[in-house]
């Protein structure tokens, strides 16, 4: 299995999630009001001078998956003003809805 972490501008969240949906992603979890430092500078969303958010969102889901979301996704993140990591995961215990 593959675990995907994607961290994305949080107005294109709604994007994100149906990137998602297309590449049959149906378990994924996001956060919003995300913020860090990146390639687009410092992004702090308790900052409310410049309020800017990031949203993560984090799934896992099988190899092939994986490879369909990321071919959506590749062309659209620079739009979308983000990253995604790719690795390898187990499923611990649960239902693996993703698959």
């Amino acid at each position: 299995m593959k675990r995907i972490e994607i961290v994305v501008d949080e107005e294109a969240l709604g994007d994100l999630l149906g990137l998602c949906r297309t590449a049959n992603v149906r378990g994924y979890t996001f956060i919003k009001h995300a913020g860090g430092l990146g390639s687009r500078g410092e992004r702090r969303p308790d900052d409310y001078a410049l309020e800017e958010k990031n949203a993560v969102v984090i799934l896992a889901c099988e190899e092939q998956q994986a490879e369909r979301l990321v071919m959506a996704l590749r062309p659209r993140l620079k739009e979308f003003g983000g990253m995604c990591l790719i690795s390898d995961c187990s499923w611990v215990i649960g239902p693996a809805a993703s698959y």
